[in-house]
């Protein structure tokens, strides 16, 4: 996988929604697959502020989301597709009917889980997926120990994560979800690219064990390293225990402009 080291998060978010950007020139139609929590907002608000500016049409831009909550009603402000809505279609001006996602209220939620993936299938496949990375190494809400051929199915929260997304709902961990709904790591796979943001040094160590460990069920994360194209941005401090981070400024620096992320 590539590994680029950025000053910090902003400049992170920059590099990335340039690559969306680009992308978008490319293919106007493509398919976005987004994430949720506070450290893609800067992509989001790179990105916007490149589409107010004239720089790239997102109108026939689609989006789709990496997980949803079980149990939430639709509506609730911390559904992840309230989230998505609100931080990344309405501001890039999309219709929501550009928007698909996992059915986290529905009475079946097997059936909704095995639905959202023939949608993503069926839309022709995410050219771009957004990922972030938890403080334990998942990726999605896939836990340590996800089977690393999964596909889009129900997970059942760690006390960790819980208490981490309990941030967002007035710092009460009881109003959390204990269950979600989320692309498997065989489904983040199937993805054209990856791009994984990570940022502050308590991600740190998960970024390490993600680029630089074995493959392993038991960082989830890891199976990047399986992917065809895989991109890392990394901020400073989520670098500081990278041992080749030396070796990864060097590559990107002398990487032919053309190429891209």
């Amino acid at each position: 996988m590539e590994v680029v080291i950025v000053p910090d998060a902003k400049a992170g978010g920059e590099l990335i929604a340039e690559a969306m950007a680009a992308l978008l020139r490319r293919k106007p139609d493509a398919l976005l697959g987004v994430a949720t929590g506070s450290t893609p907002l800067p992509i989001y608000q790179a990105l916007t502020a490149k589409v107010r500016a004239g720089e790239v049409d997102a109108s026939r831009a689609r989006i789709c989301q990496l997980d949803e909550y079980v149990g939430l009603p639709v509506d609730h402000p911390e559904s992840y597709r309230s989230v998505v809505l609100r931080e990344v279609v309405e501001p890039l001006g999309l219709d929501e009917s550009s928007f698909t996602g996992p059915d986290g209220s529905a009475d079946d939620v097997q059936g909704a889980c095995e639905a959202y993936d023939r949608a993503l299938t069926e839309a022709g496949g995410v050219d771009l997926q957004l990922l972030g990375i938890g403080t334990d190494g998942h990726i999605g809400f896939n836990e340590p120990c996800s089977s690393l051929s999964s596909r889009t199915r129900i997970k059942t929260l760690t006390e960790q994560t819980r208490i981490d997304n309990a941030r967002f709902f007035e710092g009460d961990v009881n109003q959390v979800p204990h269950h979600v709904i989320t692309q498997g790591i065989g489904t983040i796979l199937d993805a054209r690219h990856l791009v994984l943001l990570a940022t502050g040094e308590g991600k740190a160590e998960a970024v390490a064990q993600t680029v630089e460990g074995p493959l392993s069920a038991l960082v989830p994360a890891s199976a990047l390293q399986l992917h065809r194209h895989a991109t890392v941005v990394v901020d400073e401090a989520a670098a500081s225990r990278l041992k080749l981070a030396g070796y990864f400024r060097h590559t990107y620096a002398n990487k032919p402009r053309w190429q891209g992320l």
